[in-house]
C-alpha cells in the first residue's frame, strides 16, 4: 500500500507521476501534496486532468485511486464498557464413581474371568446379557432403539411424553416432589433427560456397567442441566445396590426403564425388586419400572431379529468382548445370531449358535463347540400388567399404578414403599 514513485513537477509538491496501485490496494499520499497553490496540469497515468482552481483533485480521480472509506457505524449498546455481556459461568463436572469389577485389578478382575469361565464351561453356554455393554455394544444398542422392528423404546418414550405430568404429581403426592433420582442401566441418559424438567430432582444418579459411555452421557447432560446435581456410577447393579455415600438416601426414587427387569429370571428379579424395597438396602420410596407387555410372536421376534442385522451385530459382539476379557479367541465369523420366543416361559431368548465344530481357548481353559452347538447370551421376559403388578406387591411395594399405550404393548409402573 504505497505510491510507487513520487515526483516534483514544480514548487507545489504535486507528484509528477503517479502509478495507480494494484487492485485491492490503496495509494496513501500525504495530506500536504494535496493543496496546490494555483490550477495546473498534471497526469494521471495517460490521461491529463484539470485540478480545480481550489486545489481539490478531480472527484472520479478521488474515488478511483482513493476510496473513501464507509463511514464508521453508530456504537450500540453492548459496544460500552458497561454493557459488556457478562462471561457464562462454566458447566461443572459430574461427579464420578467407577465400581465395575472389569475395570478394576486384582480380586475384582478374576471375578469377572470366574464367572464368564463358569458360564462358557457349562453344559448349556451361556454368557451374562451384561457383557453385551462394551464401548461397541452401547453404541450398537443405540442403533437398536432407531430401528423400525424395535417397538420398546419408541412406546415407552410416547408414554413418558403422554404422562410425564401425571407421573410428577404422582410422585408429588407421596411427598417426592424432588427426589433423587437413580437411573439403573442409563445408557446414553437420554430417557431421564425427557423427565428431569417434569419431576425437578435434587440430585441424578445415572448408573450403567458400560463405565466410558456412561462417563460422556453423563458429561453432555451436565451442560443441558447446569445446576442439577449430577453423580455417575458405574458398577453391575446386578449383583447389588451398594451406592457411594455421595449418593443421597433422602427421597429416593429408581428408575429402571426399557424392560430391562426382563432379562433376570423371575426368581432374580423378585429378589432384586425386595432389595431396592428394603428400607435398611436399597432405600427407596418409590419406583418408575419400564416393562415390555405380552404380544403376538411376529412383533416379539422381529424386534431381536431386525432386517439390517443390528441386534445380530450386537450379539456377535459380545464375543468380541469376552475374548478381550478372557484373552480368547472366538471368531464372529464362526457363529450366527439366533433369537426366538418360547411361550411357555414368555420370553425371547438370543443365542449365538455355532456355524461348525470349532474350539474356543482362553488362558486355562478350552472348549470344543459343535455345529449348531448354542451359546444362551439373553432372556428377555414378558409381563401381563396383572403378572407384573403381583410381583411388586410380593417384593413389598404398595400403591401400585400403570400407564400404557393404546395398544396395550408397554407400560410404565409406578410403585410406592
Amino acid at each position: 500500500m504505497m505510491l510507487k514513485k513520487m515526483g516534483h513537477a514544480s514548487e507545489t509538491g504535486f507528484a509528477s507521476r503517479l502509478v495507480r496501485p494494484r487492485k485491492g490496494l490503496k495509494a496513501i499520499v500525504p495530506p500536504c501534496t494535496l493543496a496546490p497553490k494555483r490550477p495546473q496540469n498534471r497526469v494521471c497515468g495517460s490521461r491529463l486532468k484539470r485540478c480545480s482552481p481550489t486545489g481539490a483533485l478531480p472527484k472520479p480521480f478521488l474515488n478511483q485511486v482513493f476510496p473513501v472509506p464507509p463511514p464508521r457505524p453508530p456504537l450500540k449498546l453492548h459496544d460500552t464498557l458497561f454493557d459488556l455481556p457478562l462471561a457464562t459461568p462454566p458447566v461443572p463436572t459430574p461427579r464420578f464413581y467407577n465400581l465395575c469389577p472389569q475395570d478394576s485389578p486384582g480380586r475384582q478382575a478374576r471375578t469377572v474371568t470366574g464367572e464368564l469361565t463358569e458360564g462358557l464351561m457349562a453344559e448349556a453356554a451361556s454368557v451374562s446379557p451384561k457383557f453385551f455393554y462394551n464401548p461397541l455394544g452401547s453404541r450398537l444398542f443405540e442403533a437398536i432403539t432407531a430401528l423400525d422392528e424395535y417397538y420398546p423404546t419408541r412406546t415407552e418414550a410416547a408414554i413418558f411424553e403422554a404422562a410425564s405430568r401425571q407421573m410428577a404429581r404422582t410422585l408429588a403426592e407421596h411427598g417426592l416432589s424432588h427426589p433423587c433420582l437413580i437411573d439403573l442401566g442409563a445408557g446414553n441418559c437420554a430417557k431421564a433427560m425427557a423427565l428431569i424438567p417434569h419431576l425437578h430432582p435434587r440430585q441424578y444418579v445415572p448408573v450403567d456397567i458400560s463405565v466410558d459411555f456412561l462417563r460422556d452421557a453423563a458429561a453432555q447432560l451436565q451442560h443441558r442441566f447446569p445446576a442439577l446435581d449430577i453423580v455417575g456410577v458405574g458398577m453391575d447393579f446386578s449383583a447389588g445396590l451398594a451406592l457411594p455415600d455421595a449418593v443421597q438416601e433422602r427421597d429416593r426414587v429408581f428408575f429402571y426403564p426399557g424392560s430391562s427387569l426382563g432379562n433376570f429370571q423371575p426368581a432374580q428379579a423378585l429378589a432384586f425388586l425386595r432389595h431396592m424395597a428394603d428400607p435398611a438396602r436399597g432405600k427407596a420410596r418409590g419406583l418408575l419400572l419400564g416393562i415390555d407387555l405380552v404380544k403376538d410372536r411376529a412383533t416379539l421376534e422381529a424386534a431381536y431379529d431386525d432386517a439390517l442385522g443390528v441386534t445380530a451385530a450386537f450379539n456377535k459382539n459380545l464375543l468380541l468382548n469376552v475374548n478381550d476379557l478372557l484373552a480368547a479367541d472366538f471368531d464372529v465369523r464362526q457363529w450366527r445370531h439366533v433369537a426366538l420366543f418360547n411361550a411357555a416361559q414368555s420370553r425371547i431368548e438370543m443365542h449365538l449358535q455355532a456355524l461348525c465344530n470349532l474350539t474356543a481357548r482362553w488362558p486355562g481353559h478350552s472348549r470344543r463347540f459343535l455345529a449348531g452347538e448354542r451359546i444362551h447370551t439373553e432372556s428377555s421376559y414378558k409381563y401381563t400388567a396383572e403378572s407384573m403388578t403381583a410381583l411388586l406387591k410380593q417384593a413389598g411395594f404398595r400403591h401400585i399404578r400403570h400407564w400404557s399405550d393404546p395398544q396395550d404393548w408397554f407400560a410404565v409402573f409406578w410403585a410406592a414403599v
